[in-house]
């Protein structure tokens, strides 16, 4: 799994996912192989601790206290996007607008969201701002291993 978690399109090898203080890390270079890993292996990421940083992103049918901690992944070279991201809640998540940029601090639990789904229960968040750099994410990679392993 250390393949996984050094992530997407990254030449400089980074620490940015070792655990600090239980929490790993998830940075705009990993990010893409984390989401997909942990969505095809929920069971084995239930109670890991993740930080990240993406937009708040709502769609129709989700609750109150639910958003999408989003990024835009690049598809193609004509740099067309999609919204890709880990679906959240939080008590206060009305407090936040949608395109406000935060930091998350959360837990991940098996939850259901036209299936199963793995929800990010958010711990602690503060808005910060919007990359100047690494705004966007880019589809997993070769480094992407689709296996269960640990954050």
């Amino acid at each position: 799994m250390y393949r996984v978690f050094n992530g997407a399109n990254n030449s400089t090898r980074s620490n940015s996912c070792i655990p600090k203080n239980g929490v790993s890390q998830i940075s705009p270079k990993n990010y893409t192989n984390i989401l997909k890993t942990v969505h095809e292996n929920i069971d084995s990421y239930v109670c890991k601790k993740i930080c990240f940083t993406g937009y708040v992103y709502r769609v129709l049918d989700l609750q109150d206290n639910q958003f999408v901690l989003a990024r835009d992944m690049i598809v193609n070279s004509n740099s067309q996007t999609v919204v890709v991201g880990f679906l959240c809640e939080y008590d206060e998540a009305k407090n936040f607008e949608d395109n406000t940029w935060v930091q998350v601090t959360g837990e991940i639990y098996k939850g259901d969201y036209h299936g199963d789904m793995p929800i990010i229960k958010v711990t602690d968040i503060k808005s910060v701002d919007k990359p100047s750099q690494e705004e966007y994410v880019y589809p997993p990679d070769d480094s992407y291993i689709p296996t269960a392993g640990m954050l």
